[in-house]
């Protein structure tokens, strides 16, 4: 029987733990998830909400594996779901499960859903350096997981570049990004120490981040010991830090239900808009790299549904895995430099944490806290997986959404945007490259290893190319700007490699 279209999806109850770095034996990835499983539930004030959860959503585990993680948790809980479901690794994923949570629960499919996510590899990796000894249950290969992998994000030919590092991918829309804002290079600096500061800022007040340290623009994006080079133009407290121990859970229900468990309408938080879009697969196809058409459209179903204009945005909490992909998500949402709203409200994955696969769902905890403690507050998440490659959103607030979610159909959208995809790239190129972003990878010891750039041809094929120079070349890389200047590409038979010289 299915519920009164009125009979919204809320959520109930949400919980977030870190575990200590210096903690003996640490919990591993499933008991931290059953430990906020259980806080989810007495956050929602009824143990009676146990019999209605019927679905059980999992984020995938880095950290750790075992056979079947959702029904082993089930187990600790005490709870029954019919539809246990462990997914695939994706940044976008938690705010991905809480649309998909909303859709069941509208349209009568699920009475109660719980969504969780954790991970322990920061205990992981003292344990592989000897520090402790776990007790942790064997590690075993999952038995299921939903859905077919939809193939990697990068193309062998992208591979042969280094195309499947997220650091390297990052950076170079990074490059990109300065040349079409128009900063020169200490600006544009200076532009993203400041930016993600106030992030460190915010995460230094945060009983859950994991780095509860405030840093200085100038600590951030120069190299030092402890800040080493990673990949031009990104030092390491540019990058997200996966090395933590965190989980968060959250539980959604029906209006209906928790009138009759008589959960207090305090607690109730309303999804009221939400959008799932993916922008080109594969990077070299892609019109523009320092934008997302799949969240600018995005954003703009999710406000629809909401009801909402983005002013009325009170707060946002923008995946920040890297300093590019927040200032994308700012130039698709026409947000300003000096706009006075948060941009997070976590701290973000580089000072809160990114436990891989689950960040968001903390975000989206946190959101609900706030809400509950300020009701006139309407808060904007917005989730990021793969290489810019999808973003989920959802407005939180203490209203229903103003369409239901059969109103709010985005796959003419999808298809419009998959449609813009560019040829496929040149494999061999000779010829001249126009250079429209380049990065450098950094050994562990700050020195410069190999530089390369993505461009295109005179006849206006895109394509990639390794920088022939080395050493201290690459080091002069470093203080100018090569995007929108043209060089002399050739393709090396024996190495299967285009190599651009750089020589000025």
């Amino acid at each position: 029987m299915k519920m009164s279209s009125k009979s919204y999806p809320i959520i109930v109850g949400v919980a977030q733990f870190r575990q200590e770095k210096d903690v003996s034996q640490p919990l591993d990835p499933l008991n931290l998830m059953a430990k906020t499983c259980q806080m989810a539930i007495d956050d929602a004030t009824t143990e009676e909400i146990k019999e209605y959860i019927d679905t059980l959503f999992m984020t995938n585990i880095n950290s750790w594996s075992y056979k079947d993680a959702p029904g082993e948790l089930s187990k600790i809980l005490g709870i029954n779901p019919s539809k246990k479901v462990y997914f695939q690794a994706m940044g976008n994923l938690p705010q991905k499960l809480v649309n998909r949570a909303a859709k069941a629960i509208s349209s009568g499919e699920s009475q109660a859903i719980l969504i969780t996510g954790g991970e322990a590899e920061y205990s992981s990796y003292r344990a592989k350096r000897r520090k402790i000894s776990l007790n942790w249950p064997k590690d075993r290969k999952p038995e299921y997981i939903e859905g077919k992998w939809g193939g990697s994000l990068s193309t062998e030919f992208e591979k042969k570049y280094r195309l499947f590092a997220p650091t390297c991918l990052y950076a170079l829309f990074e490059t990109a990004l300065r040349a079409a804002s128009g900063r020169n290079l200490e600006e544009h600096r200076i532009y993203m120490g400041k930016l993600f500061e106030y992030f460190s800022k915010i995460a230094s007040k945060n009983p859950y981040a994991w780095n509860k340290k405030s840093y200085t623009p100038d600590e951030i994006t120069i190299p030092s010991a402890e800040n080493r080079n990673v990949n031009y133009p990104y030092t390491k407290l540019m990058c997200a830090n996966m090395f933590v121990d965190q989980s968060a859970s959250l539980i959604m229900t029906s209006e209906e239900i928790a009138e009759k468990l008589k959960i207090d309408r305090n607690l109730w938080i309303y999804l009221m808009g939400s959008a799932d879009l993916q922008n080109v697969h594969y990077v070299t196809q892609r019109q523009e790299l320092h934008t997302s058409p799949a969240a600018r459209e995005g954003s703009k179903l999710a406000l629809e549904q909401a009801g909402l204009t983005i002013d009325k945005i009170d707060l946002f909490d923008i995946y920040s895995c890297f300093p590019s992909m927040v200032q994308i998500i700012m130039n698709e949402l026409n947000l300003s430099e000096n706009d006075p709203r948060d941009l997070t409200i976590t701290g973000g994955l580089p000072y809160f944490g990114g436990p891989m696969s689950s960040y968001s769902i903390h975000a989206i905890v946190t959101a609900v806290s706030l809400i509950r403690k300020n009701p006139s507050l309407k808060i904007m998440v917005i989730a990021n997986g793969g290489y810019n490659t999808k973003q989920s959103f959802g407005i939180y607030g203490t209203d229903p959404p103003a369409k239901l979610w059969d109103e709010c159909d985005g796959a003419v959208i999808q298809e419009s945007i998959f449609a813009e995809a560019l040829p496929e790239p040149a494999e061999e190129a000779n010829g001249q490259l126009t250079i429209e972003a380049f990065t450098i990878y950094y050994e562990r010891d700050g020195k410069p290893l190999r530089g390369f750039a993505l461009g295109h041809l005179e006849d206006g094929r895109r394509t990639l190319a390794f920088i022939e120079e080395r050493g201290d070349a690459l080091v002069n890389m470093e203080q100018k700007e090569f995007v929108g200047k043209i060089f002399p590409v050739h393709f090396d038979s024996v190495k299967g490699r285009n190599f651009v010289s750089i020589k000025e």
